[in-house]
């Protein structure tokens, strides 16, 4: 009997063994699988900042960058010259994007005013992006005048058309965390700001038209027009940063 209870004991040891071996398999595989999600998650993403240079940018209209952008260590910098080139220096993406997200961080001197622009076009008849580009506000919303005009005029607004639902920039100098989102696929555009999803609107259709034709840009024709398009950092004549910028195209 005594030897009946050992055997027993035994198989039920190695049946135990066998399962938390099949059970240390399982979770084996599912850790390597989430493993390789992770990695086809990251391949998704472009990097348009990582390196030591301005590659895959280029200035608006013109195949030259000045010396006012410049790669400051991970940073791309905007710092406006006295002997600047004549006009504003706007800096665009070499490609061209439709739906997409695109993360960032920015920094904006005191008083600062810039922004990001998408589905610009370079036209022999416009000399600035934001002739065919929609912007999204960048903004120092304590000193700048602009401010003032109200919160469409503020950081992460849709510049002149849809407000941020709160102001959760951080002050001027300090770097602010940013993600914009272009979806005409299911005709959703959004900007989320240090963590909080701050403006939503359409990007496209009737809804877009109303807003287009209550704002400035009303009698602009080609604005907004061209769901592919550049990418746009603002030179509006003040000093500011960009980093860890990265793009990933929407299905």
């Amino acid at each position: 009997m005594k030897l009946f209870n050992v055997s027993i004991i035994a198989l039920a040891a190695l049946a135990s063994g066998c399962k938390n071996n099949t059970e240390q398999e399982e979770q084996d595989v599912q850790t390597e699988e989430q493993s390789v999600v992770t990695q086809d998650q990251e391949n998704d993403w472009q990097e348009l900042s990582s390196g030591n240079d301005l590659s895959g940018w280029k200035a608006y209209k013109t195949d030259s960058i000045s010396d006012q952008w410049k790669k400051e260590g991970e940073a791309i910098v905007f710092t406006p010259s006295e002997d600047s080139p004549e006009g504003s220096e706007n800096l665009i993406t070499e490609d061209e994007y439709t739906n997409f997200q695109l993360d960032f961080e920015w920094k904006i001197s005191e008083g600062g005013n810039s922004g990001i622009m998408w589905g610009v076009q370079e036209m022999e008849e416009y000399n600035e992006p934001y002739y065919t580009g929609p912007e999204i506000q960048l903004l120092d919303n304590e000193r700048h005048p602009d401010a003032k005009n109200g919160p469409v005029r503020q950081a992460g607004a849709l510049y002149d058309m849809v407000p941020p639902g709160e102001d959760v920039t951080n002050p001027a100098g300090e770097w602010n965390t940013q993600s914009i989102v272009i979806d005409h696929k299911n005709n959703k555009g959004s900007v989320t700001l240090n963590g909080t999803k701050v403006t939503e609107f359409p990007v496209h259709g009737d809804e877009w038209e109303q807003m287009v034709s209550e704002s400035k840009f009303s009698d602009w024709e080609d604005f907004g027009k061209s769901r592919t398009g550049h990418i746009a950092l603002q030179d509006h004549g003040n000093k500011v940063a960009f980093k860890n910028i990265r793009i990933k195209e929407l299905e």
